[in-house]
């Protein structure tokens, strides 16, 4: 799904050209399937019917062996010839029992297939090791003057999270600024390849793409300039990350220092597996993973090892958080704190534990991550780890211009902006628990006289 903001000088410029026959395939050009049509005749034009002129193609998907025909293919200026050891579309369709062209639905349209006949393809050229990926846009391409915000998660889920709203908010100032339209790219019939590859711009500022995601190999190399926001470490490609290990070892060095031992860890769920919740650490690269490891290290400053049962991953949304802390109260664990890895999940847990009969701070502390405009507002005030989340996006649009500008830039740029702790009104001392009472009662007591001999 694409949802387009602004309007680009190219949009406008392509209303103006006179469209040809969408029947007649363009010189040297060739088909749906990827194969090559035949090359029409030179026709003089007169000086009463000038030639019309063509419109760009648009990007498609063709195989890793494939090259597109066009005049001076595979000479000196032109695309390199195709290694023969690379497997083609022609290879998995043998393989699949299929033709060429049910191959090019697979991965460009697959609702014109069975579902069945889809996912057989796939599984193929999975095995065979085929991989399409999307074709670099001709010099007439360039200059759209729109920049694509790429999200592997689906815009109804995108929108529902506040965190977006401010990122965008960061994106958007940067490119009305510049004159650049922009441009929501989500899974487009559950594949991200195929919405970069319908995607007229510039560039992307790619949001959360972890790297198992099942097709970040085939994005990392779309040729396109990119840069990654709380993504995978990709060094190809610039990024602006926060620092989220040290921002959540100091909540839990927080809620340490408060008296608290017995804690859980809510995650947020991976984007490309929906409806997980369990007791799982999750992805070992990700936005997630890098804050678990700072929970993990603040908790063993004082004598805690979290165990992986104590993590729970659930959807970064209100209903992810109150629908979380039900299932940890269901399955008999009492913690005294919370750690959440976002706003939205913190605030749904206080939600929870006052449908459950506890107060915050006094029965319960939480501490949430992001320190979303919300934040100060929840009752009681939340206490969270402050990100520039707009910052973030301002920076990510700001690297992205400068290499569309520069694009033979020797190396790509990283930037981690820093986190701190807001102490609010959600997280207090430790309640007293009466094993505990007893521990301190047996301490506090004066220590018994020797008798007298």
């Amino acid at each position: 799904m694409v949802i387009r903001t602004g309007r680009s000088p190219a949009e406008t410029a392509d209303e103006a050209a006179p469209a040809t026959d969408p029947a007649t395939p363009a010189l040297g050009g060739a088909t749906q399937d990827g194969a090559p049509d035949t090359m029409a005749l030179p026709v003089t034009p007169t000086a009463s019917a000038p030639p019309a002129p063509r419109s760009a193609p648009r990007p498609r998907l063709i195989d890793d062996g494939e090259v597109a025909r066009r005049p001076g293919a595979g000479r000196a200026g032109g695309f390199p010839r195709a290694s023969r050891r690379r497997i083609r579309s022609a290879d998995v369709a043998r393989e699949a029992g299929v033709s060429k062209t049910a191959v090019s639905f697979a991965f460009n349209s697959p609702q014109r297939l069975n579902a069945t006949t889809a996912a057989k393809i796939r599984e193929v050229a999975e095995a065979m090791g085929y991989r399409p990926h999307v074709l670099t846009r001709s010099p007439a391409q360039h200059n759209t003057m729109t920049i694509g915000l790429l999200t592997p998660q689906v815009l109804s889920v995108v929108f529902g999270n506040p965190f977006y709203a401010e990122l965008c908010a960061g994106v958007a100032s940067q490119t009305d600024q510049a004159g650049y339209g922009l441009l929501f790219v989500s899974p487009l019939h559950g594949s991200l390849v195929r919405a970069v590859g319908r995607a007229m711009v510039d560039g992307f500022v790619a949001v959360g793409l972890s790297e198992d995601h099942p097709e970040v190999e085939q994005i990392r190399h779309a040729g396109l300039p990119m840069v990654l926001v709380d993504g995978a470490a990709l060094p190809e490609h610039a990024s602006v990350d926060s620092n989220d290990e040290m921002g959540a070892r100091s909540a839990a060095r927080h809620l340490l220092g408060l008296g608290h031992r017995d804690f859980i860890v809510i995650g947020v769920e991976p984007p490309n597996m929906p409806g997980l919740f369990e007791y799982s650490t999750g992805p070992t690269e990700s936005v997630a993973s890098r804050r678990l490891t700072g929970y993990r290290r603040g908790l063993e400053m004082g004598g805690i090892r979290l165990r992986d049962d104590r993590v729970v991953s659930v959807p970064a949304s209100f209903d992810g958080g109150v629908a979380a802390f039900h299932r940890i109260w269901e399955d008999g664990l009492r913690p005294t704190a919370v750690l959440a890895m976002s706003d939205v999940i913190a605030i749904g847990v206080i939600w929870a534990a006052r449908e459950l009969g506890l107060r915050v701070p006094q029965d319960l502390s939480i501490v949430g991550f992001d320190d979303l405009d919300v934040a100060p507002h929840s009752n009681p005030p939340l206490t969270t780890v402050h990100q520039p989340i707009r910052q973030k996006g301002e920076e990510s649009v700001r690297l992205l211009l400068r290499m569309i500008a520069s694009p033979d830039a020797a190396r790509p740029e990283h930037k981690t902006l820093e986190t701190r702790l807001i102490i609010r009104g959600s997280t207090a001392v430790a309640p007293e628990r009466p094993a505990l009472r007893t521990t301190i009662r047996r301490l506090a007591a004066p220590e018994p006289r020797a008798p007298k001999s």
